[in-house]
């Protein structure tokens, strides 16, 4: 319904109506661009949340944002028809997107977002106390809050995660230990050189790695966490090598032996692996081993 501030001055004398009206107009106008400026800032904090769930590092930080995500374009739907029901027509602006050269970077501008939001429309609320509006506004900047929140326990997160991606070619050093423990894939690779690489693997419960051999291409592999049974032989049904390995434990495997590990206790097997030379493409990330099998298909 479109705002009317006659409709409220009653009997007041011609004056007093023209000044009380002049009065509300000017409110109205006040009211309707800081309704628009939250608008702007609510498309634009939506905007970077679209961007950041496509560079999440793992399925809790990407539902995080999502649920955010979708909470900020609830509000900014109602807020345009806020906007639209005191002007008679439709929010017009245009946004600016926030720079962010990572995915760290962009958690810290959605944190600043969503306190500038809740700072603006603060005061929006006290603008407009005495109008149906202003428990919008509350309940918006209780929500700014939680996303606020929601974003600096992100942040903390990242600063004790690590952020696992293929950092071949160029100095790098890592807790190899945390990473392979935080890794939850089949494969990711974290260092792909001219003559070395380095992956992580997590292996389920009761699976094994796959029987495979490579031909030109010596293999060392250290578990982190868990336990298996190493096989190796120079025949693909002539395995006799077999060893139990478990946390700490190494497994040397020459070129051109046939091999596999099977995790034998109750809690994923989490390993590294260092080809040499590179086995797997740059950036290679196999979710699942269903996936490592279809990748080399």
């Amino acid at each position: 319904m479109y705002f009317n501030p006659h409709t409220y001055l009653g009997n007041a004398s011609s004056n007093t109506r023209s000044s009380i009206t002049r009065s509300s107009q000017d409110n109205h106008q006040q009211i309707s661009e800081k309704i628009l400026a939250a608008i702007k800032g609510k498309a634009e904090s939506s905007e970077l949340y679209s961007r950041l769930v496509n560079h999440a590092p793992n399925e809790q930080h990407q539902q995080e944002i999502i649920r955010t995500w979708q909470e900020e374009n609830a509000y900014l739907q109602e807020f345009s028809r806020l906007y639209t029901s005191m002007t008679g027509s439709p929010p017009s602006y245009s946004i600016e997107p926030m720079t962010c050269d990572t995915y760290e970077e962009g958690i810290q501008r959605a944190y600043e977002s969503e306190l500038k939001n809740y700072e603006n429309d603060q005061k929006m609320y006290h603008l407009a106390q005495s109008m149906p509006i202003s428990n919008v506004f509350s309940n918006a900047c209780q929500t700014e809050v939680e996303h606020a929140n929601r974003f600096q326990a992100l942040s903390t997160q990242i600063n004790r995660d690590i952020h696992l991606e293929d950092y071949g070619k160029k100095p790098y050093v890592v807790n190899i230990d945390k990473a392979t423990i935080q890794n939850d894939t089949y494969r990711t690779a974290i260092w792909t050189g001219e003559h070395l690489q380095v992956t992580l693997m997590s292996i389920g419960v009761g699976d094994d790695i796959g029987l495979e051999v490579h031909p030109d291409v010596d293999q060392f592999l250290r578990i982190e966490q868990g336990q298996g049974i190493v096989q190796m032989g120079d025949k693909k049904n002539q395995l006799d090598f077999v060893k139990e390995a478990y946390e700490d434990s190494a497994i040397m495997v020459p070129a051109g032996k046939w091999h596999n590990l099977t995790n034998t206790g109750d809690r994923p097997l989490k390993l590294y692996s260092i080809y040499a030379p590179p086995e797997h493409p740059f950036g290679t990330v196999h979710k699942t081993k269903a996936d490592a099998v279809e990748a080399e298909e």
